[in-house]
């Protein structure tokens, strides 16, 4: 099975900048499209971000668009999410997660539900 491990997570002001690191083992790394989810207290967890197998297609939930970069090295088996402009309301627990479905090399998807491995989760707290 695919082991994920987030790095990166840490205690920012607003406005400040945070590079998450997703480090992949014990799969086929390059097959796999790629998400970032965040679930802050009391909420559900939710998307923020997707990149494809290639890296050539990402997507990001509407209130971190323009803000936060997701992409991958497929040499280094690693998925990073450069977060910049944090906000307050960035505040959350950040997942990694992989999904094993390959449909093309631009596939990805935004769905909890569609990824088949998790990592444990990295803590990222902007204050205000």
């Amino acid at each position: 099975q695919v082991q994920l491990v987030e790095s990166g997570g840490g205690l920012v002001q607003a406005g400040g900048s945070l590079r998450l690191s997703c480090a992949a083992s014990g799969g086929t790394f390059m097959r796999y499209a790629m998400g970032w989810f965040r679930q802050a207290p009391g909420k559900e967890r939710e998307f923020v971000a997707a990149v494809s197998t290639s890296g050539g297609t990402t997507y990001y939930k509407d209130s971190v668009k323009g803000r936060f970069t997701i992409s991958r090295d497929n040499a280094k088996n690693t998925v990073y999410l450069q977060m910049n402009s944090l906000k307050p309301e960035d505040t959350a627990v950040y997942y990694c997660a992989a999904d094993a479905a390959y449909y093309s090399p631009n596939y990805y998807s935004t769905m909890t539900s569609h990824y088949d491995y998790w990592g444990q989760g990295t803590q990222v707290t902007v204050s205000s």
